[in-house]
Formats: C-alpha cells, sequence, structure tokens
C-alpha cells in the first residue's frame, strides 16, 4: 500500500468514535486510536510496544478480550470487559475482537470497543433505588407503593377483540403463570401487563420492568441476576432484579432483543425458581411472575431466531396480542376525546371536541404510531393552541398535507354523538370497498386493511346488506 494512503487510513481511523486497539502476537500494543486514549486516558506515545497487561494491569490473561482472542485465533462479539484505569476509575466497554491472519498464520488481534460505563452506571443506580423502594427499612414487609400505576379502566376501547382481551386479561390475573403481550409499539402493551399485575393477588409486591434492548449481555446479565463481589473488576454483592421483584411481577420489555446466550440462563431460572448472582456459586430461590412483551409479530419470533422456541412456549402460556388502532378505529372517537379531556386538564384548556375534518382524518389515516401518535397529536394542539375545536390547521405535520381517500360525508348541520358519525363513516367506507371488490369478503378486508373476522363482525354489526 503506497505510504500516502496508509496515512489517510491511519488520520480517518482516528476520526472514529469507538477505541481501537492492535496487539501483536507477543501481546504488545502496535496500534492506539485517539478515541482509546480518552477512553482510556493513557498517552499514545506511553502505550505503543508495551504489553496488554502491563497498560491494563487491572486485566489478565483470562479476563482480556484481545489476549483470549489471540490465544483462541477465534472472535468475539459484544462481550463486556470492565477494567481500572490509572486514576482508579472503573470503565466498562462493549468489545468486538477478531484475530488478523496472514497466510494461515494469527499475527495479532484488533479490537473495537465502546464505552458503556455511563449506561452500567446508570444500570446499577436503578438497581439500587428499585432495591431501596421496595425493600425499604428490614421492618416495612410490604412496599407502600407500586410502581404500577394502570388498571384494566384505563384501557379504553369498545372494539370487540379489545374486549375480548380485557376479559382474558382479567382471567390471566388470577393465574401466576407466565403472560406473553405482542402489539405494535405505541398499541398499550404495558397499560395490559400493569392491569394485570395490579388485578392478581401480587398487588401489594413489587411489579419491576426491565427492557432488554440496547443492553449487552453482561449488563443484562448482572442487571437481571445480580452480581457476587469480586465477579469482574469493581464488582459488589448486589442483588438483581429477579431477587427484589420476589413475590411480585417482572415485566421483561422487548424480550425478543435479549441475546440468545442470556435466554439460556432466563430459561433456567424460571424452570427451577433458582437464581444464581454472576460469580456466585450459590442460589437463591426466587417466587416471580414473569410477564414478557414483543413488538414484533409473534407468529415470526421463533422461526427468525429472535427467541428460544423452548423459552418462546414457556413465556406464552397465556397469550395477548393487541390489535393496531388501524384495526379497531371504531375506538378512535373514545380515544380522542378521553386524550382531550386528559390534556385540557393537564395545559388548563378547554377544548370541547374535534372538527369533522379532523374526525375523517383521524378515522382514514394508518396510524403507524398506534394510540401513542394518537395522543401526541392531541397533546401538540392542546398545548400550542387555544380554541374550542381541533381543526386540521393545528394538527402535526404528519396530517397536514393529508387528502381524504374516500368522498364520504356527514350531515355537519345536525349534531350527533361521535360514535354514531364514526358508525355511519365505516358503513359507507365497507359498503363502498364492498362493491369494489365484487362482494369479496378477503379482498375487501384487504382493501381497508382490517382482519377478515372484524370485518365480517362490522358487516353484521352495521347491518350492511350483502349480495
Amino acid at each position: 500500500m503506497d505510504i500516502k494512503y496508509f496515512d489517510a487510513l491511519i488520520r480517518a481511523i482516528d476520526l472514529i468514535n469507538e477505541g481501537i486497539h492492535i496487539i501483536d502476537t507477543s501481546g504488545k500494543i502496535v496500534y492506539y486510536n485517539a478515541a482509546a486514549k480518552q477512553l482510556d486516558e493513557i498517552d499514545v506515545d506511553k502505550a505503543i510496544g508495551r504489553h496488554i497487561l502491563e497498560v491494563y494491569p487491572s486485566l489478565t490473561s483470562e479476563t482480556s478480550t484481545l489476549l483470549k482472542v489471540l490465544q483462541t485465533g477465534k472472535p468475539i462479539y459484544n462481550i463486556e470487559q470492565n477494567f481500572v484505569n490509572y486514576k482508579g476509575d472503573i470503565i466498562s466497554t462493549l468489545n468486538s475482537t477478531i484475530p488478523i491472519y496472514y497466510n494461515n498464520k494469527v499475527l495479532g488481534a484488533l479490537e473495537i470497543s465502546r464505552n458503556i460505563t455511563e449506561v452500567r452506571e446508570l444500570s446499577e443506580k436503578i438497581v439500587n433505588l428499585q432495591k431501596k423502594l421496595y425493600k425499604g427499612n428490614s421492618s416495612q414487609k410490604k412496599p407502600s407503593k407500586s410502581i404500577a400505576k394502570y388498571n384494566f379502566l384505563d384501557i379504553i376501547g369498545q372494539n370487540e377483540e379489545m374486549l375480548n382481551l380485557k376479559s382474558l386479561g382479567t382471567k390471566a390475573a388470577m393465574s401466576d403463570s407466565p403472560v406473553m403481550v405482542a402489539g405494535s409499539t405505541g398499541t398499550g402493551k404495558e397499560l395490559f401487563v400493569q392491569a394485570i399485575h395490579n388485578s392478581s393477588k401480587r398487588n401489594n409486591k413489587p411489579f419491576i420492568a426491565q427492557n432488554c434492548a440496547a443492553l449487552p449481555s453482561n449488563l443484562l446479565e448482572s442487571i437481571l441476576f445480580g452480581s457476587a463481589k469480586g465477579s469482574f473488576t469493581g464488582a459488589e454483592d448486589r442483588p438483581g432484579l429477579f431477587e427484589l421483584a420476589n413475590g411480585g411481577t417482572l415485566f421483561l420489555d422487548e424480550i425478543n432483543s435479549m441475546p440468545l446466550s442470556l435466554q439460556a440462563k432466563l430459561l433456567r431460572v424460571l424452570q427451577d425458581g433458582k437464581v444464581r448472582r454472576v460469580g456466585s456459586i450459590t442460589t437463591t430461590d426466587v417466587d416471580v411472575r414473569i410477564i414478557s412483551a414483543i413488538n414484533t409479530d409473534i407468529h415470526t419470533v421463533v422461526e427468525t431466531k429472535q427467541l428460544r422456541k423452548d423459552l418462546f412456549f414457556r413465556l406464552t402460556v397465556i397469550t395477548l396480542v393487541v390489535p393496531d388502532l388501524s384495526e379497531r378505529k371504531e375506538d378512535i372517537p373514545l380515544l380522542t376525546e378521553y386524550f382531550i379531556k386528559k390534556y385540557n386538564k393537564k395545559c388548563n384548556k378547554s377544548f370541547k371536541g374535534v372538527s369533522k375534518e379532523v374526525l375523517d382524518i383521524f378515522i382514514e389515516y394508518s396510524w403507524p404510531g398506534n394510540v401513542r401518535e394518537l395522543e401526541h397529536a392531541v397533546e401538540s394542539v392542546i398545548s400550542l393552541y387555544d380554541d374550542e375545536i381541533i381543526k386540521k390547521i393545528y394538527l402535526p405535520f404528519q396530517f397536514k398535507n393529508y387528502q381524504k381517500k374516500n368522498n364520504i360525508s356527514i350531515d355537519t348541520n345536525v349534531i350527533q354523538p361521535l360514535n354514531t358519525a364514526v358508525e355511519k363513516v365505516e358503513k359507507e367506507i365497507i359498503i363502498s370497498a364492498l362493491k369494489q371488490t365484487d362482494y369479496n369478503i378477503s379482498k375487501t378486508a384487504k382493501l381497508i386493511k382490517i382482519p377478515r373476522q372484524t370485518l365480517q363482525y362490522k358487516i353484521k354489526k352495521l347491518k350492511i346488506p350483502f349480495k
């Protein structure tokens, strides 16, 4: 390689935010970029040419990811490493390390490190706060207040499928079986989760929620199961969320994002009812009800290898699939009215409803953000404007250029309940779609983007004549 191109490559690598180390076969550092210097607070000149364990004395040949790859010749990805820098600060990094081969011989190892020290510190603070909240002093037998604040009355909707889900949820609350709640982002999965806990016999015990996304396996493992002193650099004896949730409910959100290696350990805890802290040789009995949630298609989560099959069947003893808002549009007027009241109170405003044009848009809009998007739309208008009616000109950007897809109208000279107006719009849309598909139920359902069973229910409910 031309030397000028090599120099340009090195300068480019120095601009990367992640730390990069390269060691040779003897374990000596041969390259160390600017981000690594900032992370470790060691001058490049002092690091180059010295053995990795000399520069990082808190590491060993067993704990150093670079030396491990050098010994095995196999790459490792997204492994957490903890070390103490020369200032005495505990640093946590997420490392991906690969061997460097030439003519089938290992010449060294290259490592890319991302600083996750703040993530670990924040996570440990949260665990400590949860410990204080739920354990309190030794004389407090029960927590004074549960974090779960929603119950089934907070789930707004008259859609048949939602009513069935609420009924199923109340029955699920009476058991201790694991529950999985599936649904797109913004559909209200956590409302069901909290409602189940608050309706259960565990409602005066801890409710702890943990999102499983965007956390390295090692860090998530110590958060869930706890850690023993000395299990890794800076580790202290600390209970995990399973111990803190003992007697109550542990909600694992986005569990399909949990690394597969950790899923196996989770399955063992669910089967045995025993948890072992990271680095410990002893186990602790725990009595925890697991509720999990996924934001992807429940029918494909196993075949796409997001969840182990054995864990999936363990978690889905009871399953609730929350429909998208686009599949229960008859609930839009109810939800809109609810959010108007909520943000009127919060913002000290006096909106009374929405215009016909806005209602038409809300009914026809696809709502990719589901109920959360509807809530934010109402919140935006009430926060920014003063009026009695929500008008199209007040709506957020995604609605500004929205055009109606059908020439369906309602007589605005006659004041009528929102539910009645929605039913009339729905009836006209369905009749129009049926005509376009020559009264083919499957094609009509696909055209207006609702389940076939929902369409059949609406045809019967709205008394639509069918050929």
